[in-house]
């Protein structure tokens, strides 16, 4: 068998069920572009495993729920990362593709780079340089040879730290951008009375526990001006119970929907969204879904931030578009009133919705929507630097 004729090895490390997904994409893009000839192996969730690589050891282990959590798993999580290493070298990939939780992957990473130097590695998923740490940017440089980034300004921030090479590739969302768009029924819907309403809490039980009462109250001020409208609440199926629980005496029931087709469908038709930070701000950006959005973390946690995070907004959207059209209220600004009042002129024709939805639509060029699967630019990359002379 030639070199040209034997099958490309690719090592992969997923440790959340995001990276996981990603992976599995990924892997499913590069058996594509290799006809085939190609064999995986790695550290991931089912996605990678149907995608066919299964996992050295379940993934599940190495969840951590808050800080109080790191020393009980630090010497599992420690054992792991050596399990990980040995097994990378041993497999001798023709490249070693990290995704995301870099405490985790980075630490691997390392350890592999000083082991066995001529193993190429991509980095699947940037770190938040560009919001804190940055100087991680620069020593990134010395085990990571190319980063695929998913948020469209990230390139220029490694350049501008001395970070690796960076492409972007696109967001995940991306693939996903059929279910984000209304048809011409759900655009109906969304315009007609009673306007739908998306509340967003969170998916992580801390969230929930510091965000639904103030969203309740909140939503309890806009009904009292609004009269009569619908709410959709989507979550997790763990948590359907004890929402549905915590929600039973609102003003104004939620439906409470846990199907991912649920959840895409009320996306489509909502008029309006209340919703924790995080990626759903970018989703429901990409949906036209004008949006206030809202976070609560512990005192202590906040007042770190304060010191250490260096961005102009906490929300995706805002980053992307860069500049500030979803109105944020973190800590002690989460409060009902204030959210009350930033959410009802984005339910009827103001110009606070329109500045939101002018701002949207310029998100498919930014972020290059429609020009190409992200998993299909990404394996494009990986397989570049699998085939470049290693120094």
């Amino acid at each position: 068998m030639t070199a040209a004729d034997r099958p490309l090895t690719v090592f992969l490390i997923a440790t959340e069920e995001s990276g996981d997904q990603l992976g599995g994409a990924l892997m499913g893009a590069l058996r594509q572009r290799c006809g085939g000839n190609v064999r995986f192996a790695g550290i991931g969730g089912r996605y990678m495993a149907a995608a066919g690589a299964p996992s050295l050891f379940p993934v599940e282990q190495l969840a951590i729920m808050g800080f109080a959590a790191i020393p009980r798993l630090l010497p599992l999580i420690m054992r792991r990362i050596r399990d990980a290493t040995s097994a990378v070298i041993a497999a001798r990939p023709d490249v070693l593709v990290i995704i995301d939780s870099p405490s985790f992957t980075h630490r691997v990473a390392r350890r592999v780079r000083k082991a066995a130097p001529s193993i190429p590695i991509v980095d699947y998923v940037s770190p938040q340089v560009w919001a804190w740490r940055s100087g991680r940017a620069r020593v990134m440089r010395t085990f990571i040879d190319h980063v695929l980034a998913i948020l469209p300004f990230e390139p220029a921030v490694h350049e501008g730290l001395g970070g690796p090479p960076c492409t972007y590739v696109g967001h995940p969302l991306a693939e996903r951008i059929g279910d984000l768009r209304a048809n011409d029924a759900e655009a109906r819907r969304r315009e007609a009375d009673p306007p739908l309403l998306l509340v967003l809490p969170g998916s992580r039980r801390s969230e929930i526990g510091r965000l639904l009462d103030p969203f309740a109250a909140a939503l309890g001020l806009v009904a009292r001006q609004l009269g009569r409208h619908e709410l959709v609440l989507p979550t997790l199926p763990h948590l359907v119970d004890e929402i549905g629980e915590r929600t039973a005496t609102w003003p104004t029931r939620p439906r409470i929907v846990s199907d991912p087709a649920e959840k895409f469908s009320a996306l489509r038709q909502a008029r309006a969204a209340l919703a924790a930070s995080g990626t759903v701000t970018l989703e429901l950006a990409l949906a036209a879904v004008p949006t206030v959005a809202a976070y609560r973390v512990a005192p202590w946690e906040a007042a770190i931030a304060r010191r250490v995070v260096k961005i102009p907004s906490a929300i995706l959207a805002n980053l992307v578009l860069g500049e500030n059209v979803v109105p944020e209220f973190l800590q002690e600004n989460c409060v009902p009133r204030a959210l009350a009042d930033a959410l009802l002129p984005l339910i009827a024709d103001t110009p606070q919705r329109r500045r939101q939805l002018d701002a949207f639509a310029r998100l498919d060029a930014l972020m290059q929507i429609g020009s190409g699967s992200p998993s299909a630019r990404a394996a494009d990359i990986v397989l570049r630097v699998a085939r470049e002379p290693q120094v």
